[in-house]
Order: C-alpha cells, then structure tokens, then sequence
C-alpha cells in the first residue's frame, strides 16, 4: 500500500509531548504512525508507546510497519477508551498522550475510504466500518428538522435549512446512495464558487455525527486526565471550530479551582485543579508548513501537563 500522509505540525507536538525518553505514551490517532514514529525515535530502548486507530487501513498499515519493535503495542479501540487500554497494558499512568483529530490525508484521498466528494463512491463515512449507520442511512432517514440540526452544530453552514429542506425533496424521487448524488443535490441551489466549501461543511457534519466524534472528545479529554501521571503532557490537534472549542473550554475548567457561576451560582464549591496549561494560545503551523502540506493551514495545537 502506498501511503502518502504528512504529520502536522510534528516537531512542535515532539518538543511538547515527550518529557522521559524512558517513558509510556499513548498516540490516541494512530493513523499510518508518523506522529508514532517520530515519538518512538525520541524513546530509548526503555520506553514504550501504545497507539490506537479503528481505521481498517491504517491499523494494518502500522501492524506491519511497527511490527518489529517490541516498544510498540497497538489497539483497534475508539481513542474514547484511553482508560480501558492503559488496564489492558497494566499502565498506572502516561507520560504523555497525543490525540491529532485530523482526517488522513489518505482517508481522503482515495475514493473507496469513502470521504471525498471529488469522485463516486458509496456515501459512508464511517471510521469504524463496523459501526451500522452510514451517511446515506442518515440522508435517506432522517427528518428535514434533523438534517438541518446536523448541518448547522456540526458544520456551522448557514444554508443549513435549505440544503436539508432539499434533500428530503430530492428522496422522495431517487434514493441518495452516493457522494456524487449528494454533490448534484447540493450543487442544484449552491452557487458554482461556493460550492466546495459548502460540501466540505456538509461532509464534516455527516462525518462528526456518523462517527459521535465531538461526544467521543469530550470522553477522551476526561479519561485521558484520570490516566496521565503527573507532569505528564496532553497535545491535541485539531481542524475546525467546534473541536478546539471543546479543547480550550477542557483544559480551562480543568485548570481552575473554582466552578462557573452554572455550576455553582453561589460559589461555593471548589475544585482541585487538574491541568496546567501549556500553551496560551494555540501553536499554528508556520508559512512553511502550509505551503508543504495545504492541509495543516487550520491546525491548532494546543497542550496541558498533569498537576
């Protein structure tokens, strides 16, 4: 298989995430391993990493690529269940945890992973084939209402009601089987010139719903706090608004000793802080990085270390 994906902004999350050459970390988005292998060329013979990935592609790409290093061991788990996977290997706590919320560049690339809009092929879009709900399940199924919930929360488009009032229209003559099917139905009321940015938001809100990925972050944030051991590192990255967000509003509730004012409009809990923040404000790739590799221009990575 050959495999052409580029780690965003790698020397950054490195610098950040490995704190003992001799210690265990855990890549929550294994993806084909180059966040891994750069992390297991910082280890000694010491340290271990353990990964995860419920792509089919990717999981069988690194089982063969990491196969001869014993420092490696790798899980075909959602990241979700970082606590589950540290019991199975034993672990007390990490050093350092690194999740890169990125769809592959392959996954995208190639027409059968079933994530591009630019050729035909069935409307998936599931990470986990084994999950049973595809995008055309839920175009086909739900509710013009729904639709456009999905199309507003997931992918913040503004012509959330229109498109979803559409698609119900264009059902009720063909089924929506495939990318290209929802392409022609979205592209029948989009302007040519706003077109791709328009299916690329749309796209985003099927794949978040299809994959619960906002549900499955917030769970990982958690459980990923109860199983780094102190002055352990957690470096995320992640593309769009509504994940950052989720990533920012985390480590600052986790980094104060008080609740907000909905949470105790009396103020008079505390709380123990759990995070030191890390980085202010998100690390951007460079000019440099952009023009390698178009797709780190909206990565934001931001980091904490376990009090």
């Amino acid at each position: 298989m050959s495999i052409i994906h580029v780690p965003v902004l790698l020397n950054e999350t490195i610098d950040l995430l490995i704190t003992d050459k001799s210690g265990t970390y855990f890549d929550a988005t294994l993806g084909f391993g180059g966040h891994s292998e750069a992390i297991l060329r910082k280890l000694d013979s010491s340290g271990k990493l353990i990964a995860t990935d419920v792509d089919d592609n990717a999981f069988n790409y690194c089982k063969e690529k990491f196969k001869n290093d014993k420092r490696v061991s790798l899980y075909k788990f959602n990241f979700s269940m970082v606590d589950v996977i540290a019991k199975i290997e034993s672990v007390t706590g990490f050093d350092g945890i690194l999740a890169d919320l990125g769809v592959s560049s392959f996954q995208l690339d190639k027409p059968d992973a079933g994530f591009t809009f630019r050729t035909e092929t069935e409307l998936d879009l599931r990470m986990d084939k084994t999950k049973k709900q595809t995008a055309a399940d839920i175009v086909n199924e739900l509710s013009e209402d729904e639709l456009s919930e999905i199309f507003r929360d997931f992918g913040e488009e503004r012509n959330h009601k229109k498109i979803a009032r559409t698609i119900i229209k264009a059902r009720e003559n063909k089924k929506i089987k495939t990318t290209i099917d929802l392409k022609e139905v979205i592209g029948a009321i989009t302007p040519p010139n706003y077109l791709t940015k328009t299916l690329t938001r749309i796209f985003q809100a099927l794949r978040i719903y299809v994959n619960d990925e906002l549900n499955m972050l917030k769970e990982f944030l958690v459980r990923s706090v109860d199983v780094l051991k102190p002055g352990g590192r957690l470096v995320i990255i992640s593309y769009h608004s509504l994940e950052d967000r989720i990533v920012k509003d985390f480590f600052r509730s986790e980094s104060v000793t008080t609740l907000s004012p909905k949470e105790d409009p009396y103020g008079l809990q505390k709380k123990s802080a759990r995070l030191k923040i890390l980085t202010k404000k998100p690390i951007l790739p460079g000019r440099e990085e952009i023009i390698r590799n178009r797709r780190a221009r909206s990565a934001k990575l931001r980091a904490a270390e376990r009090l």
